[in-house]
């Protein structure tokens, strides 16, 4: 696959490097300041897409932002974070606290993994303990079975893999070993057959949609890929058979330009739900827009996000076409975690060709898999699967109880339905109160004076 997409950044890589070393990122972790959250306020040396790499770092740890302000005007970037664990706690392990700060210095330093490019490989180091596979192409029930089957066949055993579908569209990321060694695959010939396999069985006979497959024993950010895999795969484009239902539409993203200061101002109101705040700043980054001002606030069960933004030519979206493609393409990014039908979570002792097992039962009982997280650790398998019938509709419980008893009732627990995207509609005060919430961020993080 193709490495290289837009600005090139090697060449000053040694120099940006230098100005890091002698401007080292400014990390302060307060406690006090907020009564329901942890404070963490970054400063550093300003450059493209450091917010992304901040917020990358935060959503890696497993910490919920509660709430945002970050400019970036000028060579200076300060970024203010209000973060909770998952249980919505304040931190409170002075470790966890300590260890935290020196995390998010060490990855914005000058020595960071980090890249600014929008096809380099971000978060996580190159790898020999396993090959990274990546695909896309159209969804169809019983995909990820044969998918699964196939590397089973192939003696790769899936270690770890997230599967998204979005718009008649799948993409994966999956990481496999060699089932005999439980090492990378490093031989060229192998990696090319198992590119072909992949590659035939996503291409099938449908000609309507393509497909693309691609290993490597490079390491990747796997939610970062399949946001990019996705995004040129084109799923933010709705298939001409697929239908808006008016009873559930909802306006997501609003954009509009602020002439005076030549930013487009970017308004996203929905259901909060973890992850989002990283789901549209990456998706803003890879379209090649500078954020340089943003206020988020997602208490309560909505989230608002508002970001100022110039195109990285140094100009506001300045079309209606333009306007209309970036709304749906954060529209996209935020629906893909929206997954769609039953959560079933599995866990249960690893082993080669389990995924392919699980999978097939699936599909032996008319279920599709609308978006999938599989994981392994200390020799369990714990693998989470959002599960419909073959039109899309709720499973019925039977066919639940039957998976259950084929598998083990102590295996596959059901979750309940997953959250569905919801928006109120735009309120005709939009300006004002986007007004009044910028004011209230800075009083909040102590910026002004009440």
């Amino acid at each position: 696959m193709d490495a290289s997409f837009g600005p090139t950044w090697d060449s000053d890589d040694e120099y940006e490097k230098f100005i890091q070393k002698m401007n080292p990122p400014r990390v302060v972790i307060d406690n006090e300041s907020a009564v329901d959250a942890t404070v963490v306020r970054v400063d550093s040396a300003n450059k493209y897409g450091i917010l992304l790499e901040v917020v990358q770092v935060l959503t890696d740890l497993n910490l919920i932002i509660t709430k945002a302000y970050i400019t970036s005007d000028g060579g200076w970037f300060m970024d203010v974070f209000n973060v909770t664990d998952r249980d919505g706690n304040k931190l409170r392990d002075e470790a966890t606290i300590s260890g935290l700060a020196d995390y998010i210095r060490k990855s914005l330093g000058a020595d960071s993994r980090y890249m600014p490019s929008r096809r380099r490989l971000v978060g996580v180091a190159p790898s020999t303990n396993y090959t990274s596979i990546e695909f896309t192409g159209t969804d169809r029930p019983g995909l990820l079975s044969e998918v699964s089957a196939v590397l089973t066949n192939l003696k790769c055993n899936v270690v770890n893999a997230e599967i998204w579908t979005h718009n008649t569209r799948a993409a994966a990321v999956m990481h496999v070993t060699d089932e005999d060694t439980d090492l990378a695959i490093s031989d060229p010939e192998r990696l090319q057959g198992i590119t072909d396999r992949l590659y035939n069985l996503l291409k099938g006979n449908n000609f309507s949609g393509g497909a693309m497959t691609s290993v490597s024993t490079r390491g990747t950010h796997t939610e970062r890929r399949l946001h990019q895999m996705m995004f040129d795969d084109r799923d933010y484009e709705r298939p001409n058979n697929i239908k808006d239902d008016e009873s559930i539409k909802r306006l997501l993203v609003v954009i509009r330009n602020w002439n005076d200061k030549d930013y487009s101002v970017v308004t996203i109101r929905c259901k909060d739900r973890p992850k989002l705040l990283f789901d549209t700043v990456c998706t803003l980054t890879d379209m090649l827009y500078v954020i340089f001002h943003a206020n988020v606030d997602t208490k309560g069960p909505e989230a608002y996000q508002e970001f100022y933004i110039r195109h990285i030519d140094g100009f506001p979206v300045n079309s209606e076409a333009e306007r209309e493609r970036v709304i749906q393409c954060l529209e996209a990014a935020i629906e893909r975690r929206v997954s769609e039908g039953l959560k079933l979570e599995l866990c249960t002792g690893d082993r080669v060709g389990l995924l392919s097992e699980i999978t097939r039962i699936f599909r032996e009982n008319s279920l599709t898999v609308t978006r999938a997280e599989v994981s392994t650790r200390g020799g369990k398998a714990i693998n989470t699967f959002y599960v419909s019938d073959t039109t899309g509709n709720t499973v019925d419980a039977k066919t639940i109880d039957t998976i259950r008893q084929l598998i083990g009732q102590a295996f596959l627990q059901v979750k309940g339905q997953p959250e569905q995207t919801q928006t109120p509609q735009e309120s005709p005060t939009w300006f004002l109160f986007s007004n009044l919430f910028r004011a209230r961020s800075l009083y909040n993080f102590g910026l002004v004076r009440p």
